[in-house]
């Protein structure tokens, strides 16, 4: 019986590659010397694509050049580098690798947000550069006394939420709507929570509905202590807007995992003294990437064994 053939547009981590070429037809789209030449031949027998960020967005662009197309294994939880409703409208479906990575996640999370309100990088260059001789370092603001407000309370939301209540601090969140028995405070609005808390965390999915949710207004409203974590997409903060309210005051501070234009990092937000930034590895450690690997290999292979995928997105679960 002939394997499924499998496109991979851009590089991923081996076991992913090794694992699929174990099972389909693999094609390595990175490696042709010219990817459109090669893909107009390849594309009417290409039934899935398992793909990345590195890939870019694959949406209509792609279907349309993929005729034979079923499925699209994407690596990680956000998806919004794929087209999932185009994608359902013409059969196609989509999963991604959620579960495996909340925990890792939320474990990163509130590292970010403890290395931004105690100062643990600033501390370390302080000693590093000698200049712990000179007088102590800094005194920095605290967690202590604040309230710490969600923006997403999804599964890592809630993994989030979990670990703050070992703080006890208290929790709020913003999403579309109430949820039931959550004993978190509920605020309709992003404007209302940052208006009721000190801190102020992004935890939602990327994409156009979710774009600059955090505004002018949403930085105003967090106040001149508040401090912003972000380890949702860039997308979801305004960037201009956070750079200059950082500026001027309006927030104290912000640790961002995320950014509008990965990998590059506008210079005003790399030279702030009250910021953190990390270069998007909320899951990247080898544990999670390896079982978020795993899960896209799962899913190519359920839906070629059975015709079930094991974790499609909300836009594709009522497909076959």
């Amino acid at each position: 019986m002939t394997q499924p053939e499998i496109l991979m547009p851009a590089l991923m981590p081996g076991s992913i590659v090794d694992a699929l070429e174990a099972r389909f037809t693999l094609h390595r789209l990175w490696e042709q010397p010219d990817p459109d030449a090669f893909l107009a031949g390849a594309a009417p027998h290409i039934r899935g694509v398992a793909a990345n960020t590195l890939a870019g967005r694959i949406d209509t662009n792609w279907f349309d050049r993929l005729p034979a197309l079923e499925i699209v294994a994407s690596f990680g939880v956000g998806y919004d580098n794929v087209d999932a409703r185009a994608a359902a409208a013409r059969g196609i479906v989509v999963t991604n690798t959620p579960g495996v990575l909340d925990d890792e996640v939320a474990d990163l999370t509130i590292g970010l947000l403890l290395a931004t309100l105690r100062g643990i990088p600033q501390a370390d260059r302080f000693v590093r550069e000698g200049r712990w001789p000179e007088g102590p370092f800094p005194l920095s603001p605290t967690l202590r006394g604040r309230t710490v407000g969600i923006i997403g309370l999804g599964a890592i939301g809630k993994a989030v939420a979990r670990r703050l209540e070992g703080f006890d601090v208290p929790v709020a969140y913003h999403g579309r709507s109430r949820q039931p028995d959550i004993p978190y405070t509920y605020h309709p609005t992003p404007v209302a929570l940052a208006a009721a808390v000190d801190v102020l965390i992004a935890i939602v999915p990327g994409g156009d509905a979710t774009r600059h949710l955090i505004d002018r207004d949403v930085l105003a409203a967090l106040g001149p202590q508040g401090v912003l974590i972000n380890v949702a997409r860039g997308s979801v903060v305004d960037q201009p807007a956070l750079i200059a309210a950082l500026k001027e005051g309006t927030i104290l501070a912000a640790g961002l995992d995320v950014f509008a234009d990965e990998p590059h990092v506008p210079s005003e937000l790399r030279v702030m003294p009250r910021v953190v930034l990390l270069p998007h590895i909320g899951s990247a450690s080898e544990r999670t990437r390896a079982a978020m690997g795993a899960l896209v290999v799962d899913n190519l292979v359920a839906w070629f064994d059975t015709g079930r995928p094991i974790s499609p997105v909300p836009e594709c679960d009522r497909l076959p």
